[in-house]
């Protein structure tokens, strides 16, 4: 009689945790996932195109550094209630904060404009013009977040890193060599090339950017997480994580087993989509181009956002989804602005795209330095953050983080100004 009742307890407990963890998710899934936008994606499939499964080796170090820079944010959050801007202004003053909010507008506003693209691009495979999709992309973005509570909203986005599996399963359909692929992530491979370290530093740069801070703190102060969920959340990071990376692998994988076997250099997403259409197969490629669609409209949604909340936060704004226009007027003022403008930028038919994106990858060159420092010294600021401060250990390997996040930074900012 014992043991079914102390089976019983324990699947109790189990239910328990699970309904404690569903409560809790969202913030470290969302962000980790979006780190994959229509420029990641675009970035990934270059990767795979030029040169095959050799640079896989960075992912699981890309995972560490993710998963340390969202679990400080989602700390900060929890411990404080206060989101990244609104902590940089109360540490660091006005001008400060003011500055890193112009330059985290423009950076935004271009990765938004790359991520209307996606949209545009993947659409136009199947024949839409992006007349037509980029207007309906850019309204139903906008009447998601102005029509819909915190709630609803995040459960859209949650569907919308489920549907990141279209590219595992158009990976497996390019029939890739698995052997060599696990084996270039455990092995690394170094080619002392210029081009091949500037996608390497892309590689990595695509996937922790500044807006991604601003909106994980953001989100998890907007949920009213506490204290008592701090390790429900750590493991949403970590699924975050895992997604972010496993969504990586096999868009590297499904573009090094045909593209790069092929010698088929591409430049876009898009352009790697049709090419595997030959290749890997019609459907492989749909599932590949409904992806990037998936990604980019995903992304017109949470940057925008990110920047409303991270604006609102540093000027004391009234900020967040349930807010209505009477509320919050600043807070949808930003975020329509931002799908208005990136929206039209992309059907101006002379709008330099290519551009655009480099300006994106230089300016978020220029903040995520200025950004980790703030976050570092906040996050052990015994002040803000009491006993929750970092660990010695802790502090150690997030500081090389941060040290090596600046070096591929600048390197980033001097090649994208001088070609």
């Amino acid at each position: 009689m014992e043991q079914p009742v102390a089976q019983k307890s324990r699947w109790s407990n189990f239910k328990i945790k699970l309904a404690l963890f569903l409560a809790v998710m969202g913030p470290g899934i969302i962000t980790a996932s979006v780190d994959n936008d229509a420029n990641g994606i675009a970035t990934y499939s270059v990767a795979g195109a030029h040169y095959g499964y050799g640079l896989l080796w960075l992912l699981p170090l890309i995972a560490v550094c993710l998963y340390m820079v969202q679990e400080m944010c989602a700390r900060m959050g929890i411990v404080t209630g206060k989101g990244l801007a609104s902590l940089i202004r109360g540490a660091y003053g006005f001008r400060i904060t003011f500055f890193a909010m112009i330059v985290l507008i423009i950076a935004n506003l271009a990765n938004t404009v790359g991520d209307f693209a996606g949209v545009a691009a993947s659409l136009e495979i199947f024949g839409i013009s992006r007349y037509i999709s980029v207007p309906l992309a850019a309204f139903f973005a906008w009447y998601l977040i102005l029509k819909g509570t915190y709630k609803t909203v995040e459960k859209i986005f949650l569907f919308a890193c489920f549907m990141y599996i279209t590219y595992v399963i158009s990976g497996f359909m390019a029939n890739p060599a698995w052997s060599i692929a696990l084996k270039n992530i455990a092995i690394p491979t170094l080619q002392f090339k210029k081009d091949f370290i500037i996608l390497a530093i892309a590689v990595i740069g695509t996937t922790i950017a500044p807006w991604m801070q601003f909106y994980q703190q953001a989100a998890v102060v907007d949920k009213k997480l506490k204290i008592k969920d701090y390790f429900y959340e750590k493991v949403d990071i970590i699924l975050g994580t895992m997604v972010t990376d496993i969504v990586a692998f096999f868009i590297i994988v499904a573009c090094a087993s045909t593209l790069f076997i092929h010698n088929i250099q591409v430049n876009t997403a898009a352009d790697a989509t049709v090419a595997l259409v030959p290749l890997a197969g019609k459907y492989a490629a749909v599932l590949f181009a409904l992806g990037l669609f998936n990604a980019g409209l995903f992304s017109v949604c949470i940057i925008p956002l990110s920047t409303a909340y991270a604006v609102c936060e540093a000027f004391g704004w009234e900020q967040g989804v349930d807010r209505t226009y009477k509320q919050a007027p600043e807070f949808i003022n930003i975020y329509t602005g931002m799908i208005v403008i990136g929206g039209a930028l992309i059907l101006w038919p002379q709008a330099p795209l290519v551009k655009i994106m480099i300006l994106s990858q230089a300016v978020n060159g220029v903040l995520l330095p200025v950004i980790m420092i703030f976050m570092m010294l906040l996050i052990n600021n015994a002040r803000i953050m009491g006993k929750y401060v970092n660990t010695k250990l802790y502090n150690w390997i997030a500081w090389i983080i941060t040290g090596a996040l600046v070096l591929l930074s600048v390197i980033l900012v001097v090649v994208s100004f001088t070609g």
